[in-house]
């Protein structure tokens, strides 16, 4: 009996020293990434700071964050904010927003409101701290400022396939974009203000893996996008997208797409009001996607092929959109 106290005794002051040992480990680091980003111009602030969790975990808190990054412009404040791990694996790490947080881009200052909004990350045990796998999850989300906006559900996955591949997920529910959003796209048809769903499944591949310098320097930027399914259902309007693409170094896009939407008369009546297309092209797309209706058996839908080609989306040799480019700022 005396024999098995001491071994549990023993076990306990090892797990008890390992766990003193990491969570100054970990103190240590991220106080040294703060003071580096400090130097690189960054606002990197807090009213406190602390390691706790013994005897299984390693939860850093932060109170009253600020981040600033001076390239981009955007700022990020937040009443509390932590990162969550197993001390056993370190590299498995639960990040925990506040229920509300105020974002600022160079245009403007927003309050983000949530119910919850948690993200899981699993990382390569290695310095560059390279993802694996990440699920971001949000409920209630809302947005306030010179615009306003809101989704009720959101799911985003990202899956590491290959060096920098991902595959990648995401379905929102009930999302109410910008009010001058939907009049600058729409103009003034009669939409509902919540999108019902959008959903997104692709593979992505980028100019360099995801790690921790895509928030100390840049993000990665993608060059190839392998659409599976691109959906929506909004109103009169649903579509779906799928094709492949490559990105060039600008953002321009190039491939094949196919699109398939239903009642498409009143997608083109609202490109129509809102002069997204000049009246021969109107006139031009009408009779074709009319022709393809016709073709398919149904005069709601159509299924049509596309190309890209540097950004110009292109029906045959005729161009009737153009995309922006796909840079991650």
């Amino acid at each position: 009996m005396k024999r098995l106290f001491f071994i549990v005794l023993a076990a306990a002051l090892l797990w008890s020293g390992y766990w003193v040992i990491g969570s100054r480990g970990v103190a240590s680091g991220i106080t040294a990434w703060f003071d580096d980003r400090r130097a690189e111009g960054w606002v990197a602030d807090y009213d406190a700071f602390a390691v706790r969790g013994f005897p299984n975990r390693f939860d850093a808190t932060w109170q009253a964050l600020t981040l600033a990054d001076p390239e981009t412009g955007i700022a990020w404040t937040m009443p509390q904010f932590q990162l969550l791990a197993l001390s056993y694996r370190p590299n498995h790490v639960i990040a925990a927003w506040p229920k509300e947080m105020t974002v600022a881009t160079p245009t403007d200052r927003l309050t983000v409101t949530n119910g919850r909004l948690r993200a899981s990350l699993r990382l390569a045990p290695n310095t560059a701290m390279e993802l694996e796998t990440s699920v971001l999850e949000g409920r209630d989300i809302a947005f306030s400022g010179a615009e306003t906006g809101s989704l009720a559900e959101l799911h985003l996955a990202a899956e590491r396939q290959a060096e920098t591949t991902y595959r990648i997920g995401l379905d929102a529910r009930d999302l109410s974009p910008p009010a001058p959003v939907l009049r600058g796209v729409f103009g003034d048809q009669a939409l509902p203000d919540t999108m019902e769903m959008a959903h997104l499944d692709a593979t992505v591949a980028f100019d360099r893996p995801w790690d921790i310098s895509a928030i100390e320097d840049s993000r990665p930027q993608p060059t190839s996008i392998a659409l599976t399914d691109l959906s929506a259902k909004w109103g009169v309007m649903e579509f779906r997208a799928t094709g492949d693409l490559e990105i060039d170094a600008a953002g321009r896009a190039s491939g094949p797409l196919t699109l398939q939407a239903k009642e498409w008369q009143e997608m083109l009546a609202i490109a129509e009001a809102t002069e997204a297309m000049s009246d021969i092209v109107i006139m031009a797309v009408r009779g074709m996607l009319q022709m393809l209706a016709n073709a398919s058996g149904n005069p709601n839908s159509i299924d049509v092929d596309l190309t890209l080609d540097n950004g110009i989306v292109l029906y045959g040799a005729l161009p009737v959109a153009q995309i922006p480019p796909l840079i991650l700022r």
